[in-house]
């Protein structure tokens, strides 16, 4: 339950500072912080590896609303699914830790967005995270890239993908939800 009072406050914060400051260019990190609690915390004392997906989701949700991409996909009724993530960890975050969430854009192909999300203290990271999203319509099918640039607007200025990216992505994607996919064990 306490991802959801954080969830609220985030998106409270960012709407607060999207008024403030008004809107943040789309290859903008955006930066939210937190502490480590005892909710987050397992058996052996640092934060459990499945609760920094959570908390990471508070970063993009964060940046989603301060670049304007929030309001602009719940206008047209899209919403974002990720599609994968891999997570690396170096440190390990202790109970009542301080740190930041860095969410940024890294870029496109022609199917996905790719997003990295970090967990730092004092500019170290301590954990970092790449996701695959795609974004849907309410209304059944995919957002074409032509319609998502449309509504927000192509930033110029992103970066190319790195290669190791799109290995990442092929190597880690599944097949499409209208192809087979039997659970074999080999």
């Amino acid at each position: 339950m306490n991802v959801m009072w954080r969830t609220l406050i985030v998106l409270l914060r960012a709407r607060l500072r999207l008024r403030r400051d008004g809107l943040l260019p789309p290859q903008s990190v955006g930066t939210i912080r937190l502490t480590t609690l005892p909710t987050d915390i397992d058996f052996l004392g640092h934060m459990n590896n499945g609760r920094y997906a959570s908390l990471f989701d508070l970063g993009r949700f964060d940046l989603l609303i301060r670049t304007g991409i929030w309001d602009a996909f719940a206008q047209r009724r899209w919403y974002a699914v990720v599609a994968s993530s891999t997570i690396t960890f170096r440190k390990s975050l202790g109970l009542w830790q301080r740190f930041e969430i860095e969410s940024r854009l890294m870029g496109h192909d022609d199917k996905s967005v790719y997003l990295m999300h970090r967990a730092v203290v004092d500019g170290e990271v301590y954990t970092e995270m790449i996701v695959r999203a795609r974004f849907l319509k309410r209304s059944g099918g995919i957002v074409t890239h032509e319609e998502l640039f449309e509504a927000v607007g192509r930033p110029d200025d992103l970066p190319e993908i790195d290669p190791w990216v799109h290995d990442w992505a092929a190597a880690s994607a599944l097949p499409s939800t209208k192809a087979p996919a039997p659970s074999v064990w080999s």
